[in-house]
């Protein structure tokens, strides 16, 4: 059994107390938040701490804090050559502090507070310093996922990045449609079998075979008259640098 303490209170550590308290191969000892009460309601009150220095001994110390905080964190923590990793997925694994062995679980996936997720379907990216260090971390994440991944520092940076545009991005698209939709009395629902459809091509189909649109055929005149349609200059210029892109992208 892999002891386990969680040092954070925020959307990612609560997701990750409730995927451990299923596992039947970790054991959450301990958990820190700066209030101690954001946490009361998954755990008991004996096991949650606001004290560095009454931190638990364990396996792993998981730091789910935001990434400018990471380094600050790390260096207060009161002991040495313990294993501590971070759950981000653009800060190095040097933004640790090296008293400890380091490491990285990031489970890549949006987390919302009140909306639960399925970790099975999680991929858990994975980093550390030695293959020892690796083995453990591996065991830790395949107790709640069967997605697990070797990603480096600069892979991660990528990763991340790469799911700003697929994610963060394309909900914002989602936002400007339907600000649209509203300020034109339409509801929203009749887009969600579109944007349903929209992801379920790429199952199938790699994302520039799903594209379509006038874009994609070069349909000027239909672009013509959505830019004369639009009247918020910001939509506009989204509208017509997405518009470039796909052009570009094909040809």
């Amino acid at each position: 059994m892999l002891k386990v303490v969680i040092i954070g209170s925020g959307n990612v550590a609560q997701h990750l107390i409730k995927a451990f308290q299923k596992s039947e191969n970790v054991i959450l000892v301990q958990a820190y938040a700066r209030n101690p009460k954001s946490l009361y309601h998954l755990l008991d009150k004996d096991i949650v701490t606001d004290d560095y220095n009454n931190l638990a001994e364990a396996d792993v110390y998981i730091l789910s804090v935001s990434d400018d905080a990471i380094t600050t964190v790390s260096e207060q923590l009161p002991f040495n050559n313990r294993f501590v990793v971070h759950t981000s997925g653009s800060a190095s694994l040097q933004s640790l502090d090296d008293r400890n062995k380091r490491g990285v679980f990031y489970p890549l996936q949006t987390f919302s507070k009140n909306k639960e997720v399925d970790f099975n379907s999680i991929p858990i990216c994975l980093d550390s310093e030695t293959e020892s260090d690796y083995k453990l971390l591996e065991g830790l994440a395949k107790s709640i996922s069967p997605l697990t991944y070797s990603i480096d520092s600069r892979q991660r940076q990528a990763l991340h990045i790469a799911a700003v545009f697929a994610n963060n991005f394309t909900n914002y698209m989602y936002t400007i449609g339907d600000n649209i939709c509203t300020e034109n009395n339409i509801p929203f629902d009749i887009l969600k079998p579109l944007i349903q459809e929209t992801a379920n091509k790429i199952n199938t189909l790699t994302p520039a075979e799903a594209q379509t649109g006038p874009a994609k055929r070069n349909d000027i005149s239909t672009i013509e008259r959505h830019l004369d349609f639009i009247k918020d200059e910001n939509q506009r210029a989204i509208y017509t640098l997405l518009t470039k892109s796909i052009q570009a992208q094909n040809g």
